[in-house]
């Protein structure tokens, strides 16, 4: 069981400062991209921001409710409070 030398190569990779478009193809028709992937999966899409739209405007309508308690409450205690 004797060791015997093993040759590697190494490679090396490199850019050249002409040839830096490393991402080009990602952002090549993005937004077609966009729509083919959401026409592919129109009922994935529709699963997921459903919820997110529907919680969006529950959490915005409670709110404006809290408003409106909030202010007639203080409207309440400056009509009752006496004046001087």
């Amino acid at each position: 069981m004797g060791k015997q030398p093993v040759r590697l190569k190494a490679v090396v990779y490199s850019l050249s400062p002409f040839q830096q478009k490393t991402m080009s193809g990602l952002w090549n028709d993005l937004p077609g991209k966009i729509h083919h992937k959401i026409s592919e999966n129109w009922i994935s899409a529709t699963l997921l921001l459903t919820p997110l739209v529907g919680v969006y405007s529950y959490v915005q309508h409670y709110q404006e409710k809290e408003k409106l308690k909030h202010r007639r409450l203080y409207r309440d205690q400056i009509e009752k409070s006496p004046q001087q």
